[in-house]
């Protein structure tokens, strides 16, 4: 009797663009076969002979260096066996020598990279391209990060452009930000970091741990991570943080180099882990906070310094309140925390504070923000404080030769303004604040602040920089909870705006308006300030000041204007490398009654616009041009003009050199485009000069085929 010819695999395969299609990742620019986890996928076996009743097949998938059974990193699937660890694998048809396979792995097994092999009696094949990138399944039921609205998933999981909300509350405005998860390289940068996060092939499971673990690595601050955060505004060893216009550049860099890429400031930080989040199948979305507290003792007070002249300083305060920052929320079931706090989780990548020991932030709940619930992991405290603390405004006067410090105003609504993120499947601005807080002065809001104060116990309001170690405290007793200030004996109320359109060049026209509504006559000493900060509340420059006693009558108002001429200003812009703000403090007292009110405001400069030209559609791998117009429309020359461009699927980022643009000149640049993917496709433009940080547009080209 002739021994039995042994079974051998020739081929095997990977049905790659129908099985993407299904697993919605037919847009990963790679060879290897990407599939999302609990849902089936297909391949087709090539064998040397018929597949025989006795035959021994397997289909071995493999995780980490050294595989192996017991740990679960092996797994050993045979058709129509009992699933193994969730797995299983069945014979759709059988057709001569090839065999067509389904595979379901588990809805909740570790993400990563599996390397496939087919086992037939003691051979072993190993195919090309072999390896798997199995990924989290929003589409999936049983999988923790499932979202059952389609337009969500289309905007939270596949959409890779998008906007971050910057600017202040008072002139939010969009920048366009392309995320590029399916750029090439970015899912293997993904992969990279999943392994250097030393994460267990358990923790792996669990987007709760793989998010954390992300907000971790996207900063380099312990863990050589993706980038290095820079907020001093020195730049010339990297790029500044205004000259990225997406994630996809850093990404590559960082897979390519394997070493931190400078530099990155929030909004680059929560645009890459947003990135990261959506490549490895996790929903994910940049959410915008204005005025958002960095209130380093948890005691939810921020105190804000400000000189006789009422311009704000910087040295005394170790809190800060940036105009804005940015972080991420994630979508997934808490299976680790008691029911009710599903759904949006916050996670922050920017180096504030360290989290049991390393930079990372989150995941906290969002419900657990809203509801006061800060002792549930992770980092609830901190994220509470981000968007609900108060802020004290202290004078600092000399009297007889020391420093004195006096209370001139409290701020209970001021943190946590105007939380936002870009809108589903449509290209505006969603206020998404109610998600994070019950609406000021409800019943739910005093009750939750409550609750988030019985786990902070914040200590008496005092002055706590290091110099205020002096002032006595309020022998440490803990102050009652006072939701609102009490109303002023007045009804003292100011008011800042901006009388001309702030445009670089010109002088910068604002106003304080002063109003009373008590009957009586009035007396009101008036300090106005202007000064220009950083988004990060750091003062760059102070411009001018105002000192006005006035006389109001009964319930009137008066406007003061305050005025700071070009020269004031100019320098200042030119030479910081970062994007600044006009801050404009006003502190008001009412001689006759001793009110005391501070208010400040912080307002962007406004630029001219650039105006993309192209079609409104285009076929694919058929070229056709694009055209960027700026004119210059202020009074003052633009210098070293950059214009940085970028379209995914059309062209990678490229940068135009444009020298200096006169008062009145029109910049023209033109580039030839030719689109590699179907659908709508953005391409982005920001224009970067010494004088202008950022202006940026975007436009949308469809491509058919």
């Amino acid at each position: 009797v002739f021994p039995e010819t042994s079974l051998k695999v020739t081929g095997i395969d990977f049905l790659k663009s129908q099985n993407t299609r299904q697993h919605h990742t037919d847009g990963y620019n790679i060879k290897n076969l990407v599939v999302r986890r609990g849902q089936p996928f297909q391949v087709q076996v090539s064998l040397s002979r018929e597949l025989r009743a006795a035959d021994k097949l397997s289909l071995r998938f493999g995780i980490g260096e050294n595989p192996m059974k017991n740990r679960g990193s092996l797994l050993s699937l045979k058709p129509e066996r009992e699933d193994f660890n969730g797995w299983k694998i069945s014979i759709v048809k059988k057709n001569g020598t090839e065999c067509l396979l389904s595979v379901t792995s588990s809805p909740n097994a570790p993400v990563g990279k599996y390397n496939l092999h087919v086992k037939t009696g003691t051979n072993i094949y190993k195919p090309e391209y072999g390896v798997i990138y199995l990924l989290f399944n929003p589409w999936c039921e049983d999988d923790v990060v499932y979202m059952a609205s389609e337009a969500q998933k289309k905007e939270y999981v596949l959409n890779d452009t998008g906007y971050i909300y910057v600017g202040s509350a008072h002139s939010i405005y969009d920048r366009p930000w392309n995320f590029g998860q399916f750029e090439e390289f970015v899912l293997d940068a993904c992969m990279y970091l999943l392994d250097k996060s030393k994460l267990s092939l358990t923790n792996r499971r669990d987007p709760a741990n793989v998010s954390r673990a992300m907000s971790a690595l996207v900063n380099a601050n312990d863990d050589n991570g993706v980038l290095l955060g820079n907020w001093s505004g020195n730049y010339v060893s990297g790029t500044s943080p205004m000259d990225w216009i997406g994630s996809v550049t850093i990404l590559q860099k960082y897979y390519k180099t394997k070493k931190p890429v400078r530099y990155g400031q929030c909004w680059v930080f929560a645009g890459v882990l947003n990135t990261v989040m959506r490549c490895l199948g996790v929903p994910s979305r940049c959410v915008s906070t204005f005025n958002a507290a960095h209130d380093t003792e948890e005691n939810l007070t921020v105190d804000t310094y400000l000189n006789e002249n009422g311009e704000k300083m910087n040295s005394l305060s170790f809190d800060s309140v940036w105009n804005f920052h940015v972080w991420n929320d994630v979508w997934m079931k808490r299976t680790d925390l008691p029911n009710g706090f599903d759904g949006w989780q916050a996670i922050d990548s920017t180096p504030q504070e360290q989290s049991q020991g390393r930079f990372q932030c989150g995941p906290c709940p969002v419900k657990a923000i809203r509801g006061g619930d800060v002792y549930l992991p992770y980092d609830g405290k901190f994220v509470y404080a981000e968007v609900n603390a108060d802020r004290v405004y202290w004078v600092v006067r000399k009297v007889n030769g020391k420093e004195k410090y006096f209370k001139v105003g409290t701020e209970t609504q001021d943190i946590g303004k105007n939380i936002s993120t870009k809108a589903v499947g449509q290209n505006r601005r969603e206020d998404i604040t109610q998600e994070y807080k019950y609406p000021e002065g409800s019943k739910e809001e005093r009750m939750s602040m409550e609750r988030a104060y019985s786990f902070l116990r914040p200590s008496g309001l005092m002055p706590r920089s290091g110099y205020a170690s002096t002032v006595r405290t309020l022998g440490g007793n803990i102050q009652p909870l006072v939701l609102k200030d009490p109303v002023t004996k007045t009804g003292l109320h100011l008011e800042i705006t901006n009388t001309e359109p702030l445009h670089p060049g010109n002088p910068l026209e604002m106003a304080i308006t002063v109003k009373i509504s008590a009957p009586g006559d009035w007396t009101v000493d008036l300090t106005g300030s202007c000064q220009l900060q950083y988004y990060t509340g750091s003062v760059q420059a102070n411009l001018g000041t105002i000192k006005e006693t006035i006389n109001l009558e009964g319930t009137s108002e008066m406007q003061i204007p305050l005025k700071i001429a070009p020269d004031a200003y100019m320098k200042t812009l030119s030479s910081v490398e970062d994007e600044v703000l006009i801050l404009v403090t006003a502190i008001a007292e009412v001689k006759e009654t001793n009110d005391k009110l501070t208010k400040e405001t912080s307002m962007s400069f406004e630029y001219p616009p650039i105006t993309v030209q192209m079609p409104e559609t285009a076929k694919l791998y058929n070229d056709f041009s694009c055209a960027f117009i700026f004119k210059n429309k202020l009074n003052v020359t633009l210098e070293n003009c950059k214009l940085l461009v970028e379209g995914l699927g059309i062209f990678k980022m490229t940068t135009f050199e444009q020298g200096d643009i006169m008062p009145g000149r029109i910049m023209k640049s033109e580039i030839i485009c030719t689109p590699t993917r179907l659908g709508e496709k953005k391409i982005v433009a920001k224009l970067i000069s010494n004088q202008i940080k950022g202006i940026s547009t975007e436009k949308a080209i469809f491509i058919t085929e």
